[in-house]
């Protein structure tokens, strides 16, 4: 096997841009929303709290003060973003996008889709909050456009997902992904790699279990430890180490050489949080980390799904 021609890129993996292109024939960029929603994990539904590397600020605007609703929220994205995009999909991403009553979900998804040029919706969600009726909903808006739920899942061992406080199972995510599956929603799922007691085999697992399943997409980085969080306390006491830059990038080559070719990667690495970001201190140089990704794929003479096998 070789690198697929319909990635048409210069990368050794199929990028989100370049799914775009492929998919619309122009340039996309997803616009963030805080459109106001809360967590199970952290208002005491599930647990108080929440996991322990989330800081539970939510977005920049919410920081800020009143949020702006839906459409001024896409207004002022698509301003920052034009002229270099033409098409958007409204990117529902601070804390649980679907856990709420569904007929406020379909108010807030509404007034998404009813702006000039909005194309889809990105759903952030967790595996515990899709219920029949909100999987429903997001497969109505499927039927007439473009439409993403990306499911935060992190590991596939329920012993990190107890130490992570996540509030769920392996096996309720796998649940989710089978009432997703089959009704024209993209699914994808977010994980992280150089997680405390994990193996290289344990991070290999959750990326051959991955490549299973009808996951079209996937967001992956390393994990940060966050000033005011349970994870940052950990690291500060150096009860955790966090992984180095060279681990994390041989592990990332891993894992893409793991996944199926058609798997979009719609993230490598993580660079936010810089004003509370205790480590790793090289989290913060996104591009270098893309480039050393890039130089390891070479040196090994190697791509996503290299060693894919369906």
């Amino acid at each position: 096997m070789t690198k697929p021609d319909f990635w048409k890129n210069d990368k050794q993996y199929y990028d989100l841009k370049s799914y775009w292109r492929n998919l619309f024939g122009c340039t996309v960029h997803k616009l963030q929303i805080d459109a106001g929603f809360t967590c199970p994990n952290r208002d005491g539904h599930v647990a108080i709290g929440g996991c322990i590397y989330c800081d539970g600020r939510g977005s920049k605007l919410r920081q800020m003060g009143p949020l702006p609703c839906v459409a001024d929220q896409i207004s002022s994205g698509k301003q920052y973003y034009r002229p270099s995009a033409s098409k958007f999909i409204a990117y529902f991403q601070t804390f649980t996008n679907t856990y709420a009553p569904v007929g406020h979900l379909k108010n807030v998804y509404d007034e998404a889709l009813a702006q000039e040029d909005i194309i889809g919706l990105s759903i952030g969600t967790r595996p515990d909050c899709l219920g029949p009726d909100v999987v429903d909903l997001l497969a109505g808006y499927a039927k007439d456009h473009h439409v993403w739920v990306e499911l935060g899942l992190q590991s596939i061992h329920d012993r990190t997902l107890q130490f992570l406080n996540r509030g769920h199972t392996y096996r309720q995510f796998l649940d989710a992904v089978g009432a997703l599956a089959g009704k024209g929603l993209n699914i994808c799922v977010h994980i992280i790699i150089g997680l405390p007691g994990e193996s290289d085999e344990d991070v290999h697992k959750t990326a051959k279990a991955l490549a299973t399943l009808p996951v079209g997409g996937i967001k992956i980085h390393s994990l940060l430890a966050l000033d005011q969080t349970r994870m940052g306390e950990l690291f500060k006491q150096g009860a955790i180490h966090l992984i180095s830059k060279e681990k994390y990038v041989s592990l990332a080559a891993d894992v893409l050489e793991l996944l199926p070719p058609s798997m979009v990667i719609q993230r490598l690495t993580a660079d936010g949080y810089r004003d509370i970001l205790l480590a790793p201190a090289w989290a913060k140089n996104k591009l270098d980390v893309l480039n050393s990704i890039h130089k390891e794929l070479n040196r090994r003479q190697s791509y996503q799904g290299k060693y894919f096998r369906s």
